[in-house]
């Protein structure tokens, strides 16, 4: 993990040079959400068990939780801009290892490389931007940089129906975009940040800060990494089309950004313990929907319509504790605080990513593909429950000392460095 020493404030890059960084990402994700979808499908469509796909998924999860330990070693020996080229090309060979054709073992060790690449990635360009950026508009552009990220994994979600998936057309397009992703990281004018330093993870300490913050990590690692990695199994298992494992995919990173707005404002406006609390619990009822609309003996287009809308609005939900999490934790950290406090944060989002798929692929075996539902209501039921407690446990943080929302999303890491005030904090109360 790393961090490093901010740029002045008053000094700004180039913003042609801020977006190369943006731009490079999201077309890596259009390439990324291409081969999340591709992934089941063809395993599906070849006659293997779903139990593959699932351990592919937890391999792609082992990975990101090695990115997440490894990439500051990486970072301080090469540099950011080195370090984001390594890391792009190891994505494209995994992408090449995905084309060599349905060999389930050699894709477990593809998706884990792909998974350390593109946590790496993410620290890198989360780090980079935010050395480059001047307070004043450091949150806007860290905005625009997630928005990108996320509409990039709906574009390659919905190309899926539109290639074969009986040739290599995928992993070829995934490893276009992933090199064309390189070429404005390459040609950017960017100022490269000072040598990173390490960033200790500390687990007790952000507990005692903020234990909806860490549990908040915990849950939506867990949720996140479920229906992203096996909304698609789970389709293909129950014979949907390609073009319908496309729609729903593409659905999914519509609730996650038109339910992050509304629900961030209403945080800044009470106690966050309330929101995530509510936000838990929607996830946990449209879980239940998905489940409710999965026992219908026989769907037309207009169930699937519906069910595209539960998955939208689950997906959001889920995606949403994320960022809730992060802003609530953060409120009640100090500035020296915040560093050790997202680093840990971040372990713990990878830590629980990397335990439930696996617990969920060990349950599919015996239950079904649509276990991962069901332990999605676990999760958010419990963690609905957590916050509860906490709020009836701990007073709640005054509303004047209290930072703005920033969406967020799980399927991009949390940077190991968050932006704060010049201005020391007073000490906040513990929730």
């Amino acid at each position: 993990m790393l961090t490093q020493t901010q740029t002045d404030p008053g000094q700004s890059a180039p913003l042609i040079a801020i977006a190369s960084v943006i731009v490079s990402m999201a077309l890596i994700a259009i390439g990324n959400g291409l081969m999340f979808a591709f992934i089941p499908v063809r395993l599906g469509a070849d006659g293997f068990d779903p139990t593959w796909a699932g351990l592919i998924v937890t391999g792609l999860s082992a990975g990101g939780l090695a990115g997440c330990i490894l990439t500051g070693p990486l970072v301080r020996r090469v540099g950011h801009a080195r370090a984001f080229m390594v890391l792009s090309a190891l994505i494209a060979l995994s992408n090449v290892a995905i084309g060599a054709g349905p060999m389930p073992l050699l894709w477990i060790a593809a998706r884990a490389l792909y998974g350390f690449a593109i946590c790496g990635l993410f620290i890198v360009a989360q780090s980079w931007l935010n050395d480059a950026l001047p307070n004043a508009i450091r949150g806007r552009v860290m905005a625009v940089f997630y928005v990108a990220y996320i509409a990039g994994l709906g574009v390659g979600y919905a190309t899926l129906a539109a290639i074969d998936i009986q040739t290599a057309a995928a992993p070829l397009i995934g490893i276009a975009f992933t090199a064309l992703s390189i070429l404005p990281v390459g040609m950017t004018r960017l100022a490269q940040p000072p040598a990173p330093q390490a960033a200790s993870v500390a687990l007790g300490q952000a507990w005692r800060i903020s234990p909806v913050g860490v549990v908040g990590m915990l849950a939506v690692g867990g949720l996140s990494m479920i229906i992203s990695g096996f909304a698609p199994i789970h389709a293909t298992a129950k014979r949907y089309s390609q073009a319908e494992v496309a729609l729903l995919l593409s659905a999914m990173p519509v609730g996650t950004l038109i339910l992050q707005i509304p629900l961030g404002w209403l945080s800044d406006r009470t106690d966050r313990r309330y929101v995530l609390a509510g936000t838990a619990a929607l996830s946990a009822a449209w879980a239940l929907a998905v489940a409710a609309s999965l026992l219908a003996i026989a769907f037309d287009g207009g169930a699937l319509m519906a069910l595209v809308a539960i998955y939208l609005i689950w997906d959001g939900a889920s995606e949403s504790i994320y960022s809730l999490s992060s802003a609530h934790a953060a409120d009640r950290a100090r500035k020296e605080e915040l560093l050790a406090l997202s680093s840990s944060l971040l372990f713990a989002w990878s830590l629980s990513g990397f335990i439930v798929p696996g617990i969920v692929t060990a349950l599919s075996a015996v239950f079904g593909t649509e276990t991962f539902i069901y332990v999605g209501i676990a999760i958010a039921s419990a963690f609905c429950l957590f916050v509860l407690w906490r709020v009836f446990a701990a007073r709640p943080m005054p509303a004047a000392a209290t930072g703005s929302f920033a969406p967020m999303s799980a399927q991009t890491p949390l940077p190991v460095e968050l932006a704060f005030a010049s201005e020391e904090p007073t000490k906040p109360a513990k929730d």
